[in-house]
């Protein structure tokens, strides 16, 4: 199962990734596999079959559900809903007994969920786009919403923040706010490649249950997005083993992002495509309709701060005491993993271009 979920979320991080190089970024692969996990329960068919296929697992077999709720945590609650919208033409009227037993039918698929909650509204009026052919075309929108903030294991002084240079990617230099620690974390030094070599510096939450590790490429004159195209499934597992308690000094800019995505594009890219198809899509365990996903968003934020939550700007300036320790900087662009320590999932990945640009 972490191999599994681990190749699907490079996928869909790649995928979401491709040909925005510049921009920060930031997606969770946990939360949008527990979406496709709901859409499973609905599907037959190719449907299925394709859902399964990307995501290498059926959310009906147990031990797939013991690993999705251990990979959950308490503190970090997505909204996953599925959104019926009825578009009726003409000639489409349906008795109410009909409707009600489709309503019962929804109602008994979505406590299968697990850690997701189903949400159902309907809306009524005809679109002129309707073919003449598609009397009572039925669509879903798949909605995820999901942010984090947690508080660090070790947190960071706020008076030991400072305005410090960050290169970004064009080669210019900006200032941003830059947080310091000194601290036993693990560390470890790793290769992709037979040119790429990068660093990860692994940061615990509070409870040690989820921790951040920063990806950092070896060679400042190294592009991020060549360290992104190399990097696979097996060196992310390969950290779990590689990394190695070391006293260090850490620098590492604030940073807040958010991100907003239609997945109707990216997902079919990754196979699954009958779910958003009106003549394909086969989601007959939800309703006796043609259901078809018009649409699946994906909300996603995050904030790194001194203490883990959102913190109030360092107004003093201190002098830090050089050290002998080793010295992890993130004073240029690099990746991050927010991941779960049992079960190795990663909820959000993503990567910081440019810390103080907050855009979507």
């Amino acid at each position: 199962m972490k191999d599994l979920h681990s190749r699907f979320s490079l996928s869909l991080y790649k995928s979401l990734s491709s040909g925005l190089n510049q921009t920060n970024l930031i997606v969770s692969p946990l939360s949008v596999s527990l979406s496709l996990g709901l859409l499973q329960l609905g599907a037959r068919g190719n449907t299925l079959t394709q859902l399964e296929e990307t995501l290498g697992y059926n959310v009906r077999e147990p031990h797939v559900r013991d690993f999705l709720l251990l990979s959950h945590p308490a503190g970090l609650p997505p909204v996953c809903s599925l959104v019926v919208q009825r578009q009726r033409g003409p000639s489409s009227g349906q008795p109410d007994a009909t409707r009600e037993k489709q309503e019962k039918k929804q109602d008994d698929l979505w406590p299968l969920s697990g850690s997701s909650s189903g949400e159902l509204s309907g809306s009524g009026d005809p679109q002129p786009s309707d073919a003449s052919w598609w009397p009572s075309r039925v669509q879903m929108a798949l909605v995820n919403t999901v942010s984090f903030r947690g508080a660090w294991q070790k947190q960071f002084v706020f008076t030991h923040t400072q305005n410090l240079p960050f290169l970004l990617s064009d080669g210019t230099t900006i200032k941003v706010p830059m947080m310091h620690q000194a601290s036993d974390v693990r560390f470890g030094q790793f290769r992709a490649g037979s040119e790429q070599r990068y660093t990860v510096l692994e940061l615990p939450y509070l409870g040690r249950s989820l921790s951040l590790q920063l990806v950092l490429p070896s060679d400042r004159r190294t592009p991020l997005w060549a360290l992104e195209t190399q990097l696979s499934p097996r060196h992310v597992w390969s950290w779990d083993t590689g990394l190695r308690r070391t006293r260090m000094d850490i620098f590492i800019p604030r940073f807040k992002m958010q991100n907003r995505f239609n997945l109707r594009s990216a997902l079919p890219a990754m196979g699954i495509s009958d779910a958003f198809s009106p003549t394909s899509a086969d989601f007959s365990r939800i309703s006796d309709e043609s259901l078809y996903v018009s649409d699946a968003f994906h909300d996603v934020r995050i904030e790194v701060t001194e203490d883990g939550t959102k913190a109030a700007a360092a107004t003093a300036m201190v002098l830090l005491k050089r050290s002998r320790a080793p010295v992890f900087k993130a004073d240029r662009p690099f990746l991050f993993l927010l991941r779960q320590s049992k079960t190795g999932s990663i909820l959000f990945m993503g990567r910081v271009m440019n810390p103080v640009d907050q855009s979507s």
